[in-house]
């Protein structure tokens, strides 16, 4: 007996009964960046079909994902003003929290997710508060975050999302939350957070480069995995709901690791970077837009179960 693997690959039919994962919208989640002055509204250079929007607009636009079938967005704000302490970030009434109000009462099937940072309100662009030294106060950081994630609790907020990588601020957020009420706020650690080069397109569009130094004090090495895998156990055991690998494409190998040790939802973030470089590829002629598609299906491979990506409204348009 001669083995033919091109058997149950003849037909189109045929490799969709054999096909071994699928990428669905169900999976996917798509970040939208609102601004708080209408003048800072508009298309993200390096982000060719991006833009951020005004509230109105972020509105307009979860309404178009809703029909689409878009489960969930995860919202940035991009505030008026800045100040070393990121004080915009904890209004009540800031730009984020407006937004979640706004879209859940336009589209309350919509899952609204919050990204937790401060890089976006601090003047010196670092994810946390500096001391006197100008080093990042990893627990003066904790305790801005608990004011905001309390804000973004009490505006509706289904998911909530740090992405600072400070040590222990998911058991300070659960704690927090619980003690006000807010537990079926469920919290995506941003567990396994690189210091990447990926994410310059993200800082022109958030406005979020520090201004001095780098985070590579406190985001994750890349040649890392093991430690990948300690921050994850670590945020699972202090009580996050789901955890994230990020970015996505260099570091499937820490997403199939992460899959092989841990039973939780486990969500992957396709950077901007990584939508950037495919997007002037194929406005190149260098790929087929397909290219998208093997992407994509690549973190469902790999073991995600969330695909947070900026492709989300174009792929479920071209998949409708």
């Amino acid at each position: 007996m001669q083995v033919r693997m091109r058997r149950l690959r003849r037909t189109p039919a045929l490799r969709s009964l054999v096909r071994e994962c699928a990428l669905t919208k169900d999976h996917l989640v798509q970040p939208l960046f609102v601004v708080e002055r209408a003048a800072d509204a508009g298309p993200i250079a390096s982000m060719p079909g991006i833009a951020r929007f005004t509230l109105a607009g972020a509105v307009d636009e979860a309404r178009a994902l809703h029909a689409l079938g878009i489960p969930a967005v995860l919202l940035f704000g991009i505030p008026e003003r800045k100040d070393a302490a990121g004080s915009s970030n904890a209004d009540p009434d800031g730009i984020v929290q407006r937004t979640i109000r706004a879209i859940k009462a336009a589209v309350p099937e919509l899952a609204v997710m919050a990204d937790l940072c401060n890089c976006e309100y601090t003047d010196h662009g670092h994810c946390g508060l500096l001391d006197e030294a100008g080093a990042v106060d990893n627990d003066a950081t904790i305790a801005h975050l608990v004011r905001v994630a309390l804000t973004y609790a009490s505006c509706g907020v289904d998911v909530i999302a740090p992405s600072d990588m400070m040590d222990g601020r998911v058991e300070a957020l659960r704690s927090a939350l619980d003690a006000h009420g807010f537990t079926g706020v469920a919290l995506l650690a941003y567990s396994a957070k690189y210091a990447s080069a990926f994410y310059g397109p993200f800082r022109e569009a958030a406005g979020s480069a520090p201004r001095s130094g780098d985070r590579r004090s406190y985001q994750m090495d890349a040649p890392n995995v093991r430690e990948a895998l300690r921050e994850i156990a670590l945020d699972v055991e202090e009580g996050a709901d789901a955890v994230m690998i990020k970015p996505g494409l260099a570091y499937l190998d820490v997403l199939r690791a992460a899959r092989d040790a841990f039973d939780v939802p486990l969500a992957v973030y396709n950077v901007s970077g990584e939508y950037a470089m495919l997007k002037a590829a194929i406005a190149n002629g260098w790929l087929e837009e397909r290219a998208i598609d093997e992407v994509l299906v690549a973190f469902v491979r790999g073991g995600a179960d969330i695909v947070i990506t900026y492709f989300a409204r174009s792929w479920a348009e071209r998949n409708s």
